[in-house]
């Protein structure tokens, strides 16, 4: 799994176009302020380490880069551009359901982009050292 964090003071998203045939509804535009912005790539080889193995070592590296960057906002992004290697639809999308999940246990707020969909995106990153933090879980 490859991931390209982004500390952000903005982010904001518009859908723009489906890119999986059976992916629900993306709903209207969303912009969240202080957020962590996380472009995940999960891999074929992470199907083979087990979802609950994947999302622990997800969860745990986000917290890490929120606590960095002293924010509880955490938007997952599916950003399929880090890798060559692609873990299929269903196993990507249950382990960003299953990270949510641990991390809103942990009491950070979390969202997700329409999976499916490309999004024109709005940015809004500052520039210090851990505002991006790149990682090869």
């Amino acid at each position: 799994m490859k991931v390209l964090i982004f500390y952000t003071k903005e982010f904001a998203y518009t859908p723009s176009e489906k890119n999986l045939e059976n992916a629900p509804e993306p709903g209207a535009p969303k912009a969240f302020a202080d957020c962590l912005l996380a472009c995940i790539q999960v891999e074929q080889n992470d199907e083979a380490k087990g979802v609950r193995s994947r999302e622990k070592k997800l969860a745990n590296h986000l917290k890490w880069a929120a606590r960095k960057n002293n924010t509880n906002n955490i938007v997952l992004h599916s950003f399929a551009h880090l890798s060559d290697s692609k873990a299929s639809v269903d196993f990507t999308k249950q382990l960003f359901d299953d990270a949510q999940m641990r991390l809103e246990n942990a009491d950070y707020k979390v969202a997700q982009t329409p999976f499916g969909y490309f999004l024109d995106l709005k940015i809004d990153a500052p520039g210090f050292s851990l505002a991006r933090i790149w990682a090869d879980l």
